[in-house]
Parts: structure tokens; C-alpha cells; sequence
């Protein structure tokens, strides 16, 4: 298979370091609409905000983007941006962190009907009339632009809370909806957080440990924002495969936020640094392109002698125990 990579990587300084960042000189152009999306809620539906990020041209493939715990769509809508310029159409609908009936982001008090629903948008989104086709007709319409095809391959891309969340809603297509997993080509974890008192993260880890599908993590250091990095040694210990991902040098919880945390976030969690979240973008869309071509690029991988990543070059490799 030929490979073209269209985020080139290049290196810059800030503060005389030297980072890699996506160079998007052909950066595409990003239109950007808010759009709710109507999700069961035991008898009730649940009619969410979200928003919809539109590449110029026709998407390379659907990217789910889904935010962390207490916080909100808005706070990925950085990292989206950067997903939509380099081709992709992106999802990011805000989840709800409290709830009595359990139509939760987290595992509080049992929610996985709740994401089962969740995964039902993304397991039937090839049907045009379906939910999550809905939303996106009606997104593309809000806009003036074309109808747009929902693209078959996806990437789903979490933060914190939402990496368990995508992580569960994967395993579900796995089960439930084939047609659906066979366009799944990849998840891509932020700072991953389990639920604090129950969790989906270790068995959906196990279940997904036993397929080919690529699952690789951008953490931060351990701290009290991502539970001690729990979600991080979940994939250490149930993902047997020999890269999983980086941890960043100096890293906080809000990285994956970028510009877009506000003074809650940034407080309690550290306030990211340009370097760090220049390395995020660069490896989530540098390993969402390899997913789609199948081929991976040397600069977002370890060195053959398995101590450095050209893309983050001071991180460190994180590996199964």
C-alpha cells in the first residue's frame, strides 16, 4: 500500500528547545457548527450539545473526539480544529458527568447502558437516517455546505474520562455492531482516567487485547487528575503489545485541551505548555493517519533501539509490565 503522509512533521523552538510540531502549510480550511444529537437515556432521551468540524474537502475518515470528566465539548474544540485540518470529520459531543438515572461520561453508578446507547450513533452511523447521520445532515445544512458522506473509517480519540469511555464503546462495537468495527481502525487515549469506583477500562482493555486494533496513550505524569495514572497502568498491564504510547516530559492533565482549557481546568490540572501539546497534536494525527493508510511513519514510533520518539523526543516509551 503507498503511504502519504499529509501532516508533515517539522521541527521548531520554543524557549530553545526543540519540538515537533504539525506543519499544516496545506492546512484545510475548517468550518465548525454546533449541533445536538439525541441519545437514549433509560425512558428518556438525552438531546446533548455537540459539535461538528468539517474539512474543506471530502473527510479522510470520522474522528470521535470525546472530552474528560466535568468537562465539556468546548474544551477539545483546539484539538479538533487541528483534526479537521488535517482532513478529517469531527465528532465531539459533550456527555454528561452527573446524572441520577446513570447517563454518565464516568462509571459512577453504573453507565454502561448509558454508552451502549453511545455506541449505537457510531455502530449504525453508515445509515444516513440514523442518529448520528441525522445530526451530521443537519450540521452540513446549518453551514450551507453539500451533503456529506459519513466516512467508514474512524479513529476514536478520548480524554481523561472520555478515554474510558471511547475504550468501552469500542469493545461494544466489537460485539454488537461488525460492520461498524471493521471500520474502526484505532483508538487514541489522553491522559486516560478509569472511573474511580467502578470501571470499563480494564475489562474493555482485555477484550480489545485479543484483536489487532492499534491503542496507543499521550499521558502526563501521575497526579490527582488522572486518578494516579491508573488508566495508564491499566494499559501497561492488560495491552500486550510492545509500543504503548508516550509519556510526556513536564506533561499535565490539560494538554489534550491545549487553548482550549479555561481557569478550572488549568488551576486544578497545570496549564499546558505550547511544546507539550505541539507534540500531542503531532503524534494523535500522525498515528490517526497511519491507522487509515495501515503504514506506520518511523517519526512517531521508537527508535530501533526503543529509547526515543522523533515526534516527542524527550518523552518517555511506555510499555506493557
Amino acid at each position: 500500500m503507498s503511504f502519504r503522509l499529509p501532516t508533515v512533521i517539522t521541527a521548531t523552538a520554543v524557549a530553545g528547545v526543540a519540538f515537533f510540531a504539525p506543519a499544516l502549510a496545506h492546512a484545510e480550511s475548517v468550518t465548525h457548527t454546533a449541533q445536538s444529537v439525541d441519545i437514549p437515556c433509560g425512558s428518556a432521551v438525552l438531546h446533548q450539545s455537540s459539535d461538528w468540524y468539517f474539512p474543506s474537502g471530502q473527510p479522510r475518515g470520522l474522528v470521535w473526539l470525546q472530552h474528560g470528566f466535568a468537562r465539556s465539548n468546548a474544551n477539545v474544540a483546539d484539538l479538533a480544529t487541528r483534526f479537521a485540518e488535517a482532513g478529517y470529520l469531527v465528532f465531539t459531543p459533550a456527555l454528561p458527568f452527573m446524572d441520577l438515572n446513570g447517563c454518565t461520561l464516568q462509571n459512577l453508578t453504573g453507565n454502561r447502558g448509558f454508552l451502549d446507547n453511545v455506541a449505537g450513533l457510531f455502530g449504525t452511523s453508515g445509515d444516513p437516517a440514523s442518529t448520528l447521520g441525522a445530526s451530521l445532515t443537519e450540521a452540513a445544512a446549518r453551514i450551507g455546505r453539500a451533503p456529506v458522506a459519513m466516512p467508514r473509517q474512524m479513529v476514536f480519540v478520548g480524554h481523561s474520562a472520555g478515554a474510558e469511555a471511547v475504550t468501552y464503546v469500542a469493545d461494544r462495537l466489537r460485539t454488537t455492531y461488525p460492520e461498524a468495527w471493521s471500520g474502526l481502525r484505532g483508538l487514541i487515549l489522553l491522559d486516560p482516567v478509569k472511573s474511580f469506583i467502578d470501571n470499563n477500562t480494564d475489562p474493555s482493555l482485555i477484550n480489545l487485547d485479543t484483536t489487532s486494533l492499534p491503542i496507543q496513550a499521550i499521558s502526563a505524569a501521575p497526579s490527582a487528575c488522572n486518578n494516579l495514572g491508573t488508566g495508564t497502568m491499566s494499559m501497561q498491564q492488560y495491552l500486550h503489545r510492545p509500543f504503548l504510547g508516550v509519556r510526556l516530559t513536564g506533561g499535565v492533565h490539560t494538554d489534550a485541551e491545549g487553548s482550549s482549557s479555561d481557569l478550572l481546568g488549568t488551576l486544578l490540572c497545570g496549564e499546558p505548555q505550547t511544546s507539550n501539546v505541539a507534540e500531542l497534536d503531532a503524534l494523535a494525527i500522525g498515528w490517526a493517519d497511519d491507522y487509515l493508510s495501515g503504514t506506520p511513519t518511523s517519526e512517531f514510533y521508537p527508535d530501533e533501539s526503543f529509547r526515543r520518539v522523533a515526534a516527542a523526543p524527550g518523552a518517555q516509551i511506555l510499555r506493557p509490565y
